[in-house]
């Protein structure tokens, strides 16, 4: 069976191609992907049959033989580091607490802080 790397998927639209090692360009339809992915990321290596389609080539039974090496996961912050942001959270938000339970959110300042503060853990999460 062929082998190659998805060139690029649009999960929206449930298609998108793979470039063999070949050389050659192959149609990827979603109704292709095994039943555990959904979509695939730019870079992933499949594993395919090929079959004519109305348009050209189309991959068939397609199998995932690695998945694409993730940006945020290759560049995120070790677990030991990330505890210790983690806990600086924690107690940030504790002692916001008081604030909320008696009635009164943080300046707008400090609110925005604490926002900012949520999506970058929450980005360094979300691998």
């Amino acid at each position: 069976m062929p082998t190659g790397k998805v060139k690029w998927f649009d999960a929206e639209k449930g298609f998108g191609f793979i470039t063999g090692d070949d050389g050659q360009e192959v149609y990827l339809h979603s109704s292709a992907l095994p039943s555990s992915a959904a979509a695939v990321k730019s870079g992933t290596r499949l594993e395919y049959g090929i079959a004519d389609g109305r348009r050209g080539k189309q991959a068939l039974s397609v199998r995932i033989l690695s998945e694409a090496p993730s940006v945020v996961r290759a560049t995120r912050k070790p677990a030991d580091e990330m505890a210790e942001v983690i806990q600086d959270l924690v107690n940030l938000l504790d002692h916001t607490t008081g604030g909320l339970r008696k009635g009164h959110y943080p300046k707008s300042e400090q609110s925005k802080k604490i926002a900012a503060l949520l999506r970058r853990v929450a980005d360094d999460f979300d691998a």
